[in-house]
């Protein structure tokens, strides 16, 4: 059937025949959309938002003909053609920003990010942030996500979080560690473990926080447990293991600080956070959930007092994180124990 009795009809100017990569239907095809065909197809790394983008400028053929949208159907035995222009330069800057870089293959790059670095520009933070440090140590490594020559971010970190983050190289690798993470483990191998150190201590050594989280209502920068039916409530599941406490030396029985392991059953905003001050935990050094807990400084060791002044950020880093490689299929794990600021603070309590 042509590509006009299909409804696949175009007046508009044609791409150049003899720049386009050729895609010819086969019966298991017959009746798919163009767009989805490519996006499948393609021995390119290509997504379906940007093969729609091509059939827009006109860059996509069938039987010679330009589809009048992407929408258009094919039948088997059409010749489909596309033209993928160079992807473009990211708009972030490459800096030169040194990398504690833990794995790193043609696919993905796994990164221990320290405490302090932003992971993607933003408002306030255009520079120095990690996809600056990616974009200039995986120049002419990049395929392109979107059209453009950018790591694909699957998953962040706050600024003052430190630890394990995974990013793609490829769209391909985007895609599928996306999966991975929107599945949160519960039918692969995938696994996110936090350390945290916290005011007081969990009701018990190990249990599950299992609410719901969206906006805060009147902080805009913050999250808060929210009532189940919210329009922006999504379900939040921590578990959490003590793996240490420390004794409140003025109201034996209790404790004053706790070093708590937690594994993330899903990836909210600020989760463990909302999380850790919802059950009267708040983290050590949060700006934004730990101010009230913060007069409790000074039951600290002075020694650990000391350390605290000068300890700008939340005591939270992401430890491990286990996955399957989007190439080779291979479960893999990764460890980066917590930075020298949060053991120094812990080995200071500890001594009281």
């Amino acid at each position: 059937m042509s590509a006009g009795d299909n409804g696949k009809s175009g007046t508009r100017e044609e791409a150049r025949m003899d720049e386009m990569q050729v895609l010819e239907v086969p019966h298991s095809a017959a009746g798919k959309r163009v767009d989805l065909f490519i996006s499948a197809n393609a021995p390119d790394d290509i997504s379906r938002a940007r093969v729609q983008s091509l059939v827009r400028k006109g860059l996509v053929t069938i039987n010679g003909i330009i589809p009048r949208g992407t929408s258009t159907k094919i039948d088997a035995g059409d010749v489909v053609r596309y033209a993928m222009p160079p992807a473009e330069e990211a708009v972030p800057e490459p800096q030169n920003i040194p990398l504690d870089i833990l794995f790193e293959d043609e696919d993905l790059i796994v990164i221990n990010k320290p405490a302090g670095m932003v992971v993607h520009p933003a408002p306030g933070n255009w520079s120095g942030t990690l996809v600056n440090a990616l974009l200039h140590h995986c120049k002419g490594a990049l395929s392109g996500i979107g059209g453009v020559k950018r790591p694909g971010i699957v998953h962040r970190l706050d600024k003052d979080t430190s630890g394990v983050l995974v990013v793609a190289k490829s769209y391909r690798t985007h895609v599928d560690l996306q999966e991975q993470f929107a599945d949160h483990g519960r039918t692969g191998p995938l696994e996110r473990s936090y350390l945290a150190l916290v005011w007081g201590a969990p009701p018990r050594m190990k249990g599950t926080i299992h609410t719901f989280i969206g906006r805060h209502p009147t902080l805009r920068l913050q999250r808060a447990v929210l009532e189940e039916g919210r329009s922006d409530a999504k379900e939040a599941i921590t578990h959490y293991t003590v793996q240490a406490r420390v004794e409140d030396a003025s109201r034996p029985g209790e404790a004053l600080v706790s070093l708590v392991e937690c594994r993330l059953e899903t990836g909210r905003t600020h989760q463990i956070r909302v999380h850790m001050t919802h059950i009267g935990c708040p983290l050590l050094g949060d700006p934004e959930y730990g101010k009230q807990f913060m007069s409790r400084v000074v039951k600290l060791p002075p020694p650990a007092q000391a350390l605290m002044a000068g300890f700008k950020r939340q005591a939270l880093h992401a430890r491990t994180l286990s996955f399957r490689h989007p190439v080779s299929g291979e479960a893999v794990s990764f460890v980066a124990e917590p930075p020298p600021e949060m053991t120094d603070l812990l080995a200071a309590i500890e001594k009281g």
